[in-house]
């Protein structure tokens, strides 16, 4: 009996998400980290100067895209009025901060 095909390894996937609306001092970026590492994503999580988040996720492309859909999602701390997502080329992350 032949082995079976192996799969391809997952596709690597690099994203930025600029989060808007109450982020700042609600335990957001704490939230993010605990999912992303729950998801074994590299990252981070950064407070900028205008209230927003920036939120940078790369791992396989399916556990991005459950984060992605957690950021806006109902057990997300403060308000989340607004997620702008672009891609980014993947650089090979190792581990997920704050700041």
């Amino acid at each position: 009996m032949p082995a079976p095909p192996e799969s391809p390894p997952p596709v690597t996937r690099r994203v930025v998400a600029l989060v808007s609306g109450t982020v700042q001092g609600v335990g957001y970026r704490w939230f993010v980290r605990g999912r992303a590492e729950a998801a074994d994503l590299a990252g981070s999580a950064t407070n900028l100067p205008d209230g927003r988040v920036e939120v940078v996720l790369e791992g396989p492309g399916a556990a991005v895209a459950g984060v992605l859909a957690d950021l806006d999602g109902p057990r997300a701390p403060g308000a989340v009025t607004r997620v702008d997502v672009r891609d980014e080329a993947a650089r090979g992350a190792a581990g997920f901060t704050t700041a």
